[in-house]
């Protein structure tokens, strides 16, 4: 599977998913005028790559670690949404025994985004490892 690459406009986040590191970013400020147009795209690759993850976890040489790095200056309540969907396809990918992890980067004089971090933790019962810049 290729990676995803997306370039940040000024209303839409940097998308970088690599395949080969098996790092999966999303970063800068997400404020698209049509979030689902955005993110369909996005949330239709992240959902694909789980057959990579099956085809991974079977095979006993390749069970790599994937690591989804949220680096978000800013985002609105309908990117918000987005961002959920996002985090319940990962939280399913750990339900099914992938070795997932999720770093929620933020600003260390913004504490809007470390408890949206922490919200979302909350909500979807899993372990994120904050880091402060």
């Amino acid at each position: 599977m290729d990676s995803l690459i997306i370039n940040k406009t000024e209303d839409s986040p940097q998308i970088t998913f690599d395949t080969t590191t098996n790092r999966f970013e999303i970063s800068g400020e997400s404020r698209p005028e049509n979030a689902g147009k955005f993110y369909g795209p996005v949330i239709k690759w992240i959902t694909d790559f789980e057959s990579i993850l099956y085809w991974r976890k079977n095979e006993s040489t390749n069970h790599a670690k994937v690591t989804f790095v949220f680096k978000l200056d800013y985002f609105n309540s309908t990117s918000a949404k987005y961002i959920a969907d996002i985090i319940s396809i990962i939280k399913k990918f750990s339900s099914n025994d992938y070795k997932i992890d999720i770093e929620w980067h933020y600003d260390k004089r913004d504490d809007d985004m470390l408890d949206a971090g922490k919200e979302f933790a909350e909500i979807y019962d899993f372990n994120f490892n904050f880091i402060e810049y």
